[in-house]
């Protein structure tokens, strides 16, 4: 479902919703549309996409809670609200391209980088890499979407720190893999996660950390 789609069907129903939830799914709603304009610039897609994301689920106390704690946060609680698993199917379908070779680059794994920083020759970074890849699969065999979904946004969460806090040149060759799978990631969840929320008007996705102030 695109963001006009999603646009037209949350205005059917927003003056059912509490105002932090209509305002929440309407700014996601304008970033997603923003982000599928950008079709020449992939980072400037990933990063359209995960401002979408973020004004998705970020919580008035974000500034005191992890931005990974409250993504795990909302994954469980979207998954409560989409008994029919649209989430899952996403997944599913997502999972032999772009999320398998997400889970598979060591660029997105967030112990790699540490051990870069520290000089660690250990290659311990090596073997939790591997078992986090065992997971992923095992998770989804076992339809554990939550886990496959949190393993997968930590990885996302790494690119975005790459990227947000100048890790990396602007259309690099070196990040080209990572970021297009992340943003093919974020557009194919992004919607679904939006239409759950569109359809659960008593979810409790938290107050907004910016509420709209009428000059």
């Amino acid at each position: 479902m695109e963001a006009q789609a999603l646009k037209d069907k949350h205005r059917t129903v927003r003056d059912g919703h509490p105002e932090d939830l209509r305002i929440r799914i309407h700014r996601s709603i304008s970033w997603l549309a923003r982000a599928e304009r950008e079709t020449d610039d992939l980072d400037g897609r990933f990063i359209f996409l995960w401002i979408a994301l973020n004004s998705a689920y970020a919580k008035e106390f974000g500034f005191e809670q992890s931005e990974r704690d409250q993504a795990r946060g909302f994954i469980g609680k979207l998954l409560a609200c989409d008994p029919s698993g649209r989430l899952h199917e996403v997944i599913f379908r997502q999972f032999t391209g772009p999320i398998r070779t997400l889970i598979e680059n060591k660029f997105v794994f967030d112990p790699f980088w540490r051990a870069v920083r520290d000089h660690d020759s250990s290659d311990a970074w090596s073997t939790q890499f591997a078992s986090a890849r065992k997971l992923a699969v095992r998770a989804l065999m076992e339809k554990q979407t939550e886990v496959v979904l949190s393993i997968v946004l930590d990885r996302l969460y790494v690119l975005r720190n790459q990227l947000v806090h100048g890790g990396a040149t602007w259309n690099s060759g070196a990040n080209r893999a990572q970021v297009r799978d992340g943003a093919a990631i974020l557009m194919a969840i992004l919607p679904a996660m939006l239409d759950i929320m569109i359809d659960a008007p008593d979810g409790d996705f938290g107050s907004i950390a910016y509420p709209h102030i009428r000059s």
